[in-house]
């Protein structure tokens, strides 16, 4: 954590770690790691809401908790800026860190993956590795999504890739 902002800090170090070494093939394993991933990810949910940071909506799109969905939003010059979320949880975590999708910025920068996956490999990949198993979702979505957000949604409006919704609604009224 040496060259980290106090702010990221802070934040890393409310948010649960979590303990069991299960991926989704692992059974019983599995519904134990879930548990902490949900109780992860409550912690962080209520830090960010008391932080008035609220940033995102997740839940997992299947029984299993193999897939999640929903939604992310970032604010750039006082205009909030969403997107569609998803992500699998692939068959080795949590050896493996999630791939992160914003499926509608899909083709608009060169910091994503075709399908709207973002590029995670310099900066987080070996800091998940060097955390599992006790990253997990909330993690990623704090030390991955977050700076991503921060980092490209600003080039993308600013270079006119992304528009606002008012704008696009206000503009196709025309």
């Amino acid at each position: 954590m040496e060259g980290w902002d106090p702010n990221t800090k802070s934040t890393l170090t409310q948010i649960p770690l979590l303990t069991t070494k299960a991926g989704p093939r692992d059974g019983a394993a599995w519904t134990q790691r879930l548990k902490e991933e949900y109780k992860s990810l409550i912690a962080y949910t209520q830090m960010n809401k008391s932080k008035d940071n609220d940033w995102f909506r997740i839940s997992a799109a299947n029984p299993e908790g193999t897939r999640w969905t929903g939604k992310c939003w970032y604010v750039h010059n006082l205009l909030k800026y969403e997107f569609d979320l998803q992500f699998d949880i692939p068959v080795t975590y949590p050896s493996t860190a999630p791939e992160l999708e914003l499926p509608q910025l899909d083709g608009k920068t060169q910091k994503m993956y075709r399908g709207g996956k973002i590029c995670l490999t310099i900066h987080f990949k070996p800091l998940w590795a060097k955390n599992s198993p006790r990253f997990g979702i909330a993690h990623a979505l704090c030390l991955g999504l977050a700076p991503w957000l921060a980092a490209e949604v600003p080039i993308l409006v600013d270079s006119g890739m992304i528009k606002h919704k008012d704008d696009t609604a206000s503009s196709s009224e025309s």
